[in-house]
């Protein structure tokens, strides 16, 4: 038996409003894109959303519309999927890491001052498998210190704390469409603001530089083709309508994985942090902090090779090979991050996901911890 680690959940509905789609004549740049943007920007209680083909388009378009560029520094995590750093490399200013808070595995806010210089321009912080703890004191420091934050919510639909959507704490925030994420458009992505004239410039940058006001071939800006069509739009669409029902499968799956593995002293299984609705991205469990990457590795080989897919959510995006060789950074740089990285399993789960499937998984897991450590 093989059990994916992730799949889409796509119904009827959602291939039939598709259908629809490619039965009119607007494939692109049409009405459904402007409805799944409305949609999306009333859901998180943000005045504007503007579709892109990424979640990496958007947080490479939010830098630049807010004028980052070469000689600038944008604080960020290292503990995150490499996107949330190439974005900021796209623009020519430098991803500057700040170590991790060891609970939430969010970006550690009382670091953050130790790593501001003339140059800091931003912060991109991003809440790590969909968690939003302590986003709303980055906010409030970022805020103290004239910064802009580029909220990288790609993991986060559906999240909140204390009632604040995720995507609704930075001055733009960015979500991730890919088939994996609480609700796809097979690639897509989305960045949310309450400023009129960030959105405005989004539209102009996802769509070759053009202006609302100019013809097909004027072009005002350095611009880009990151646009959302109508086929995907139409999917997401439907998909956000279903939000509520995917989050609670979502977390019924985790609380059949916690009740199986909490006891086991060898794991730390992930729980709901106080004060958020967190919407499940992934289940990561970690191994406790006396193993390392040795043990997790020969736990991720045997457990494919059982037929239970895994993976290493996520190597520190610091230690990426590129990375360390531009900026120079080693091992040691960032403790925390490197040791959480070093003892991640992520663990099958998607909302089809049945009960009888993460017995399996977890008793899997049971047989391979005793074996490799």
């Amino acid at each position: 038996m093989r059990i994916p680690l992730s799949r889409p959940d796509v119904t009827e509905e959602e291939i039939e409003r598709v259908v629809e789609v490619l039965r009119s004549p607007d494939l692109a740049l049409g009405p459904t894109l402007g409805r799944f943007e409305e949609a999306l920007a009333a859901y998180v209680g943000r005045r504007r959303a503007v579709a892109v083909n990424s979640g990496t388009s958007g947080l490479f378009l939010s830098l630049t519309a807010l004028g980052i560029g070469p000689g600038d520094e944008v604080i960020t995590t290292p503990f995150t999927f490499v996107a949330s750093a190439t974005s900021i490399m796209m623009t020519g200013a430098r991803p500057v890491f700040v170590d991790i808070d060891p609970v939430s595995l969010n970006l550690d806010a009382s670091r953050f001052e130790a790593a501001l210089t003339d140059r800091t321009k931003a912060i991109l912080p991003v809440e790590i498998f969909g968690n939003p703890a302590g986003f709303d004191v980055l906010s409030e420091l970022a805020e103290r210190h004239h910064l802009a934050v580029v909220e990288d919510s790609c993991e986060a639909l559906g999240s909140a704390l204390r009632g604040k959507k995720a995507g609704a704490f930075g001055t733009l925030g960015v979500f991730g469409f890919y088939p994996n994420k609480q609700i796809t458009t097979g690639e897509g992505g989305m960045i949310v603001t309450d400023r009129d004239e960030l959105a405005e410039l989004c539209v102009s940058l996802r769509n070759q530089g053009r202006s609302a006001s100019a013809g097909w071939l004027a072009h005002e800006r350095l611009g880009y083709n990151y646009r959302l069509s109508d086929i995907n739009c139409a999917l997401g669409l439907a998909q956000l309508a279903r939000i509520e029902e995917i989050k609670a499968r979502r977390r019924r799956v985790a609380a059949w994985y916690q009740e199986l593995l909490a006891p086991d002293e060898r794991l730390i299984v992930p729980t709901e942090p106080d004060g958020c609705d967190l919407s499940w991205f992934v289940f990561v469990v970690r191994l406790a902090e006396r193993y390392d990457a040795g043990p997790r590795d020969a736990i991720l080989r045997e457990m494919d090779r059982r037929g239970i897919q895994v993976s290493n959510y996520f190597p520190p995006a610091h230690l990426q090979p590129f990375i360390a060789a531009r900026y120079g950074h080693a091992p040691g740089d960032f403790p925390i991050a490197e040791s959480a990285g070093h003892r991640t399993i992520a663990l099958p789960f998607h909302n089809r996901l049945t009960q009888d499937e993460v017995v399996i998984v977890c008793g899997v897991l049971r047989e391979v911890l005793d074996t490799c450590l």
